[in-house]
């Protein structure tokens, strides 16, 4: 088994996480990280074989289980709706909308624009020719009054895609129908927004992130890797790694969609998270190894040490942030389902291979993992270097550690302040994506002229009996509805259609507001509470809800506000107790907790700052918000949480080694942090510069992930690692290790030095 040897340091070092310090003397088994370590050392081909092989069977598993993903169901009500339709024996249509208007603003109306009324009967007489393309309604036609603007210089055409496979050729075809009639009438504007083209949109704007963020992601991480290694092979390593890591979990995502709903924006975090996460677990892993072997130990006895240490860190922090997200799962959403096992299974898999492949590739390289040395960069050997700039800032912590922890606190607290004001709100494709989509335009325009009509509620409508529901008493219910909006709209707006899906009936109803505004959210309410009680709730052996967009934001919302306090509650009991069975402490788990909260209060209030009330907003690509996405503050929570104690495991754990080895406490906590600098802050400028990338994606949700997850890792590696952690740390003393008696379960645990403060 392996064991370390004889250390040319100037002092021994000590085993990670209260493991005895590492001396010479009869070889021993060692824990299960060090006996799998030494396995796949002593047979590195094999280790490598079966890591190729464990990935080569995740990504051909999706072919050989065949069958239907699972889909997910909406929260409340919007869900209630969603499983009804579900049951009968077709779709939905899809029902797509085309505004009609001069260019010019303020032009001409309808009644009085011959070119208008001639565009309008030529789209409506060209489409109901396509293929596939259904109930085509036109303004000029009885009944399509509905169709025409109050200021009447704007008039919809509305029409169904058969829901059926060649349901997007379908679309296609309409939409070259007006592109090809537009191209024709440059005066006049034909602009096309409905189900299936803010689907389109949507679609579109993630296959472009996902490329975007591959583009970007790769190039960037290893221009930085070949900056901290200074060798184009172990920089290689750790690409190596990470690229056969994401390979393997979009393959066991495309078997898990068989049983777990997978959204189609899992691809694009999986993969920035992947190659995060997995860059930064090997750049642990990696770094101690080249620091042993600086020492003077043999390959075999610096892995012996490098299990011990990092790769008690790297296990650690995996499982920490896979436990952590599964806080996700109590929620009780499916749209966090597919997340959270995409996230958990690329961690999974980038600590596993940390611990088995990496360790056996530098167990044939040996010396070789440095070749490929670049110029003046190669001869910067890193792992061994002890960084005097954080040394010098951690002795001036530790001197005066009321000092510069009081006026880091003070910081923090200032920053998180504007998280007070934050507004919660979702997203919809109007204020998701730019409006240089041309549909997101054409929605906008026709949300000013037709409120509600890009997006309207839809009401379903079925018999409690599971038979038809389109009898007299319905149809008398849905005209009183009418009549209410005509008469006191609150919110509600025509045009209302009806249209019948098997043994249901679907109202369109259109909402005042944005969508997923405060204007939209109360005209639901309104819908739900006043009108629909009123009218269909009156009607016997019939049942009712409410689902479309607005329904969905706001009943997602809803649901993540009540289910939050379970989840924080259960993130910070889990992280505790990891804490007090990493380092047998009680000091360690609270201060850690508190310090990770600070960095994710102080995200929060730069969040809020810039995206809720605008600051900087120019600068980075947007306009401003109004709030924040509902889903993101949770989700930001339960990842950073997850990913802090990355650095907070790895960065106690050497201050753990020196002061176990008999250091005094402050030259224990100086020393853990300047040997640790190096690799802590290549993993966070890694980290940062890997999420950054989500500020060049389109939706304004990924924006704000990555401006909050940059900020938080930049000030947990700085502010929190180099003056809150040591000030805290030299506040406490000897008392940082102490446990109490009752709570000590190992005889002879390294906090027997600290026995005396309880």
């Amino acid at each position: 088994m392996l064991r370390a040897g004889k250390s040319t340091s100037h002092a021994p070092d000590g085993g990670a996480q209260g493991l005895s310090p590492v001396t010479d003397g009869p070889p021993h088994r060692g824990s299960l990280i060090e006996r799998a370590v030494g396995w796949s050392a002593q047979h590195p081909v094999l280790a490598i074989t079966g890591w190729l092989a464990l990935i080569v069977v995740a990504l051909l598993s999706s072919a050989l289980i065949s069958g239907e993903d699972a889909h997910s169901t909406d929260p409340g009500g919007a869900g209630r709706a969603q499983m009804a339709l579900r049951a009968q024996r077709v779709y939905e249509p899809l029902r797509e909308s085309v505004l009609v208007q001069a260019r010019q603003p303020g032009g001409p109306r309808l009644t009085d624009d011959p070119e208008l009324r001639a565009v309008v009967t030529q789209l409506v007489t060209t489409l109901r020719q396509v293929g596939g393309v259904t109930d085509v309604r036109s303004p000029l036609e009885p009944g399509g009054e509905r169709l025409v603007s109050a200021d009447a210089r704007s008039v919809l055409v509305t029409f169904q895609l058969t829901p059926d496979d060649q349901i997007r050729a379908h679309y296609y075809a309409a939409v070259k129908v007006v592109s090809t009639l537009a191209a024709g009438h440059p005066r006049v504007r034909l602009a096309e927004a409905g189900d299936e083209s803010l689907s389109v949109a949507v679609d579109q704007g993630i296959k472009g992130d996902f490329k975007r963020a591959e583009f970007f992601s790769f190039p960037l991480t290893v221009v930085i890797l070949l900056t901290v290694f200074g060798s184009l092979l172990a920089a290689g390593i750790d690409v190596l790694l990470a690229l056969t890591t994401v390979a393997g979990t979009f393959g066991l995502l495309m078997t898990i969609g068989h049983w777990v709903p997978v959204n189609s924006a899992t691809s694009s975090l999986v993969l920035l998270i992947g190659v995060a996460v997995g860059i930064d677990y090997s750049l642990f892993y990696l770094r101690r190894f080249r620091e042993e072997r600086t020492k003077g130990r043999a390959v075999a006895d610096a892995l012996g040490v490098t299990a011990r240490t990092s790769g008690h860190v790297v296990i650690l922090s995996g499982l920490t942030v896979m436990l952590c997200l599964a806080g996700l799962v109590f929620t009780g959403l499916d749209n966090f389902k597919g997340l959270t096992v995409g996230t958990a299974a690329v961690v999974g898999l980038a600590m596993v291979g940390s611990v088995s492949v990496l360790p056996a590739i530098l167990a044939l390289l040996g010396r070789r993992v440095d070749a490929g040395r670049i110029p003046w960069l190669g001869r910067r050997r890193a792992s061994a270097v002890r960084s005097r700039t954080w040394a010098a800032v951690a002795g001036a912590v530790v001197r005066r550690p009321l000092l510069w922890g009081g006026l880091a606190t003070l910081a923090l607290v200032l920053a998180a302040l504007p998280a007070l004001g934050m507004r919660l709100q979702d997203a919809a494709p109007t204020n998701s994506l730019t409006r240089s989509v041309p549909t997101v335009d054409a929605a906008i325009r026709m949300q000013e002229a037709f409120p509600g009509a890009a997006m309207p509620a839809h009401v379903v409508i079925w018999s409690d009996q599971g038979g038809q529901v389109d009898g007299p008493a319905v149809r008398k219910a849905i005209d009183e509805l009418r009549g209410r909006v005509a008469t006191d709209a609150d919110g509600l707006a025509e045009p209302i259609a009806v249209v019948p899906v098997d043994r249901v009936l679907v109202l369109r109803v259109p909402l005042a507001g944005s969508g997923t505004d405060a204007t939209s959210n109360q005209a639901l309410e309104t819908l739900r509470n006043v009108v629909l009680p009123a009218t269909i709730g009156q009607v016997a052996g019939v049942d009712y809800a409410v689902s479309g967009r607005t329904a969905f934001a706001y009943d997602f919302a809803n649901t993540v506000a009540s289910r939050t306090p379970i989840v924080f509650a259960f993130v910070l009991v889990l992280a505790f107790v990891l804490l007090v069975v990493t380092f047998r402490s009680l000091a360690i788990p609270m201060v850690s907790i508190l310090l990770n909260l600070l960095s994710v209060g102080a995200a929060y209030g730069v969040l809020t700052w810039i995206f809720q009330e605008g600051h900087l907003a120019s600068l980075l690509g947007f306009s401003a918000y109004g709030g924040v996405v509902s889903w993101l503050p949770l989700f930001m929570f339960v990842l950073l949480f997850g990913l802090s104690m990355d650095y907070h495991i790895f960065i106690l754990s050497r201050v753990r080694e020196r002061w176990s080895c008999g250091a005094a406490d402050r030259a224990a906590i100086v020393d853990g942090i300047a040997c640790s600098a190096g690799v802590v802050t290549s993993a966070a400028v890694i980290m940062t510069a890997v999420f950054s990338v989500f500020v060049t994606l389109s939706a304004i949700e990924y924006k704000m992930l990555g401006v909050g997850m940059a900020v938080a890792i930049l000030i947990d590696a700085t502010v929190i690692r180099g003056v809150l952690l040591p000030a805290a740390l030299a506040l406490l003393g000897v008392r940082a290790w102490a446990l109490p008696r009752w709570l000590r379960w190992q005889p002879g645990a390294p906090s027997r030095r600290a026995e005396r403060h309880w």
